[in-house]
């Protein structure tokens, strides 16, 4: 049966109720031409308040059984279709600010912000990676010298263990012509590592 013969059978049942089952019929029929599938109780009386579709609760009622009859033959009718709910945007809660000065400063804020964001993805590739070296004092106490650089990459170089007769040892360490343990294992990476970020 269809929602209008439905509505047809009911008035003709419940004379008295003809005026309240037109306005259910035409809050529900605007729910169908919204494309929305919302037939619940709560959401036709809320939609329908103010003109002349019962409170909820007389809906629920003995007495609001032609309703709830009327209500659910709308359920089932083919015009209500289902559509998914479309994913708000991150930013949709700015458009419930009330205050229009507000609102406007947030959107101003939000549009710097997203300026930022870009220009920040324009100058740093992605992958790269951002050391930050937060340790107190001045960052100049924390730097070699050249001085202090050349003589650390004078240690690790192949002339120095040349003229010294030295040679790389197992694990990592460096020995001279006996074999007798010179640099004890991981110096050469702990030079390596000081004169990259030093």
């Amino acid at each position: 049966m269809t929602p209008d013969e439905m509505l047809a059978v009911l008035k003709e049942k419940a004379p008295r109720q003809q005026r309240t089952l037109d306005a259910v019929f035409v809050v529900c029929q605007e729910q169908v031409e919204r494309g929305l599938a919302d037939f619940s109780f709560a959401t036709i009386a809320r939609m329908g308040a103010g003109r002349g579709v019962p409170k909820v609760q007389s809906i629920r009622n003995k007495t609001g059984e032609n309703y709830r009859s009327l209500i659910k033959c709308f359920e089932g009718s083919t015009g209500a279709c289902r559509r998914v709910p479309k994913a708000k945007a991150p930013d949709a809660w700015v458009n419930e600010i009330e205050d229009p000065k507000l609102r406007l400063l947030v959107n101003i804020t939000l549009s710097k912000l997203a300026e930022a964001e870009r220009l920040n993805r324009e100058l740093i590739p992605p992958g790269t990676e951002i050391r930050v070296d937060d340790r107190g004092g001045s960052n100049v106490a924390f730097r070699l010298t050249p001085v202090e650089r050349r003589a650390l990459e004078h240690l690790i170089s192949e002339e120095f263990l040349t003229t010294w007769y030295l040679k790389l040892g197992g694990k990592g360490t460096v020995v001279d012509e006996q074999g007798k343990i010179v640099f004890k294992p991981g110096t050469l990476d702990a030079l390596t590592k000081i004169l990259n970020f030093l």
